[in-house]
């Protein structure tokens, strides 16, 4: 099996693509899912945020720091960042191509240890998690 790697990835799943040959098509290895990623904001947060009073005539929201969703995120890319980093501890991988939208590409960049900053030839911020093998090699170099 080739060690280059093709990941694919939004805030609901990640898909992980291997490329044979330099010039071939994707093979589909393995895919995680995060299905919290697709909730809305109020199936994730049980409680509302509470009110504070000032010494005013008025009243404003506790809100919170970060809004449930984009812990969600957050923690899926630590997962997929986690994966990477296993794998590349196993030697399984020595080239990545990350595909992700952009919002969660950036989550990513966080998360990404330095060994497997190494490992990333390109980056492309687009959302293909949906798309066929076929369309998200036609999103990468003609050569790998």
């Amino acid at each position: 099996m080739s060690k280059i790697w093709v990941v694919v990835s939004d805030t609901t799943r990640a898909r992980i693509f291997n490329a044979p040959k330099g010039k071939g098509p994707l093979t589909e290895i393995t895919t995680f899912s995060h299905p919290e990623g697709r909730l809305h904001e109020g199936d994730l947060v049980t409680d509302r945020p509470g009110r504070a009073r000032d010494n005013g005539n008025g009243s404003h929201d506790m809100g919170h720091e970060g809004s449930a969703k984009e812990e969600e995120a957050d923690r899926f890319a630590a997962y997929v960042c986690g994966e990477l980093e296993t794998a590349r501890n196993k030697g399984d991988v020595l080239k990545l191509y990350l595909i992700a939208a952009p919002h969660f590409l950036g989550l990513l960049r966080k998360h990404k240890s330095a060994g497997v900053a190494k490992l990333v030839v390109e980056e492309i911020s687009k959302n293909l998690a949906g798309h066929s093998p076929e369309d998200i090699r036609k999103a990468l170099p003609e050569y790998l």
